[in-house]
């Protein structure tokens, strides 16, 4: 085992490693196949290498396959439940028939219908950490919260969270079951929570931040340098950040934090996950494979000095417009 540095996650008692595992690619579906082709015997290895690493927290959600990544999850933690902590999220409605719906539902009968399956899913009787993935328009989130503290007192669920809030969202909840987490999208590249002050909210309210594609969606690794660099069937090249001149201006911000990243002798996705530790937070970047579980990991060694932060924000400077990270309808769903 790593002796990667364990820290609490929020203030309600959930203690983790300072980075998790993004499951998500590690299946096809919602978004799976973003990054090329899954394979599960590799998944799989991933996960068992991430613990040996002493990286035990893996992230999941019942829409990514729809179903299946929780499965897979199940098939890896298989004997061995006890030593992980998962955290699971539901809303984006999966059918009877395992098939997307297209809804975005957080009503009490949803919540705790989804909770069961995930539990079955992930073959196990608790989850660490259960997030609502989005904001259902349509229901009180008091409601959907409320319904999530009662699958705590049940026992099913041990910590609750959201995912993709805005402040007033993160204050009406906290007030009905104190939320352990947030999970949104930050990195050097997408900072717009910190932008709006929901970081703030989350720090007075003690509640952490999980940070996803602390990468920047892989941007950030220095390696996708001109629009033929992604597949054909690659979502990110559908996404405002990534398509004409201001994917031309994003590689050039990019190839700055590489200079840096080089003079430390790291990689430029090292030294983005190195960024969000040291601002605090825990990311979550998203791997399905043995060789950048292991560099993942490792960045939590780095230590950045407050001048390397500052040089490093100074290149993406907070309000940089870098593109929007979703088409217009994804928007709409985000910090709301």
């Amino acid at each position: 085992m790593s002796n990667i540095k364990k820290v609490n996650l929020g203030s309600q008692g959930l203690v983790v490693p300072t980075i998790g595992l993004g499951c998500m690619g590690m299946t096809v579906g919602f978004g799976g196949n973003i990054y090329g082709k899954a394979d599960e015997k590799e998944a799989i290895a991933t996960i068992h290498r991430s613990l040996e690493l002493g990286g035990n927290f893996l992230d999941t959600a019942e829409a990514y396959g729809p179903l299946l990544n929780e499965r897979l999850i199940a098939k890896a933690i298989n004997g061995n439940r006890d030593k992980y902590i998962i955290a699971t999220k539901f809303g984006f409605e999966v059918g009877d028939n395992e098939q997307y719906t297209g809804a975005v539902n957080g009503s009490r009968s949803y919540a705790k219908k989804a909770a069961e399956r995930s539990l079955k899913n992930l073959g196990t009787d608790y989850i660490d950490l259960y997030y609502l993935h989005r904001l259902d328009a349509n229901t009180p989130v008091e409601e959907t919260v409320g319904a999530m503290g009662e699958l705590v007192k049940e026992g099913k669920v041990r910590y609750i969270g959201l995912s993709e809030v805005g402040s007033e969202t993160i204050g009406k909840a906290h007030r009905v079951h104190p939320l352990t987490a947030v999970q949104s999208e930050y990195s050097l590249f997408e900072r717009e929570i910190e932008e709006l002050g929901i970081l703030n909210t989350l720090k007075e309210l003690g509640i952490g931040l999980v940070a996803y594609s602390p990468i920047g969606r892989g941007f950030l690794s220095g390696e996708i340098q001109k629009q033929e660099d992604f597949a054909d069937d690659d979502f990110r090249k559908y996404l405002p950040k990534y398509q004409g001149e201001q994917f031309l201006k994003n590689v050039e911000l990019v190839n700055e934090i590489k200079k840096v990243a080089s003079e430390k002798n790291v990689t430029t996705a090292q030294l983005a996950i190195a960024w969000v530790i040291a601002k605090g937070h825990l990311p979550i970047p998203g791997t399905k494979r043995v060789k950048y579980i292991e560099q993942n990991i490792a960045a939590t060694n780095i230590s950045l000095t407050e001048e390397d932060l500052n040089r490093l924000e100074s290149i993406i400077p907070l309000g940089t417009k870098t593109g929007a990270r979703y088409d217009e309808a994804g928007m709409k769903g985000v910090n709301v």
